[in-house]
């Protein structure tokens, strides 16, 4: 019995160190595949990388690459998202965690795990087609354009609320039961025990909730590309017409344009961009967690 148990573990071992090694391998390919297609992007001599990160004009056809405009929309969506996505995440988390009945918990928790699995595409075409005239008839068709980054961040926002919320779930949930009890025999509430003891101790984990959260948002492809619009701007205006970082390498991939030209090399440079900024949301969260997970321990 011991050597059958014994031969598992070792079996369990084996599989997570393959799939350690296949994850670093992938990586290693995605950032050596970007990195050569970017210098051949950059030694092309038609842009520097000082102009390509200060620059505030997108305009390929004229030699103008200037990523702001393009980091600008898809921060104004990532943003958006995330104002949807925290609050209400973070709610449905302390309910479920807190108040929720456990039959009420197996219904909801199904419901948050269907919107998980809805493809993003159906996302798009919902903001399109939904998300966009309710904004327009309410605030006016001449405020609202028909693409536009608020649509396409709304949508990321329920996109990304299951995550939010699952997660956040987690490490509320993990919150020693004695720390609650403290606070109810102190006479607190249970509202006041769950927002001054439960998400106080849980924060680290809500805190890389929200920052993978983000991370999802930023690297979202196709709402952006259906909703938010084509045409690089660089403008505050969350009604208006901007194209993102992922929309931008969506639209020139699936575009007729021919390998190897500036153009084509340029979706490269963008993508190692992207990857490096989601990269490093992911490094700050795992820092989070390790640096505060020790206070409750």
């Amino acid at each position: 019995m011991h050597k059958k148990l014994r031969l598992g573990e070792l079996a369990i071992q084996l599989t997570l160190l393959l799939f350690g090694v296949l994850s670093i391998l992938v990586t290693a390919g995605i950032v050596l595949t970007l990195g050569e297609e970017s210098l051949r992007f950059f030694a092309s001599g038609q842009i520097s990388v000082w102009k390509f990160f200060t620059a505030a004009k997108w305009q390929p056809a004229i030699g103008e690459f200037g990523i702001l405009p393009l980091f600008s929309a898809t921060l104004m969506t990532s943003l958006i998202a995330m104002l949807i996505a925290a609050p209400l995440g973070l709610f449905v988390a302390v309910y479920l965690s807190e108040y929720a009945d456990p039959r009420v918990r197996a219904v909801l928790k199904p419901i948050l795990e269907v919107l998980a699995g809805i493809p993003t595409v159906v996302y798009g075409y919902f903001a399109l087609t939904f998300i966009t005239p309710l904004l327009r008839s309410v605030l006016g068709e001449n405020v609202v354009s028909i693409y536009n980054t608020a649509s396409a961040g709304i949508a990321i926002g329920i996109l990304i609320l299951p995550l939010i919320a699952s997660m956040s779930e987690d490490a509320l949930g993990a919150v020693p039961r004695s720390l609650k009890e403290a606070a109810f025999a102190l006479g607190a509430t249970k509202l006041e025990t769950s927002l001054s003891i439960v998400v106080p101790a849980g924060i680290s984990g809500v805190a890389a909730a929200f920052i993978v959260g983000l991370s999802r948002a930023m690297g979202e492809t196709m709402i952006v590309a259906l909703a938010a619009g084509a045409g690089s701007a660089l403008t505050a205006n969350p009604f208006r017409s901007a194209e993102t970082m992922t929309g931008y390498i969506v639209r020139i991939s699936g575009g007729d344009l021919g390998y190897d030209t500036v153009d084509y090399n340029s979706i490269f440079a963008i993508g190692i961009v992207l990857f490096l900024i989601t990269l490093g949301l992911n490094i700050v969260s795992r820092r989070i967690v390790r640096r505060f997970r020790e206070v409750y321990e």
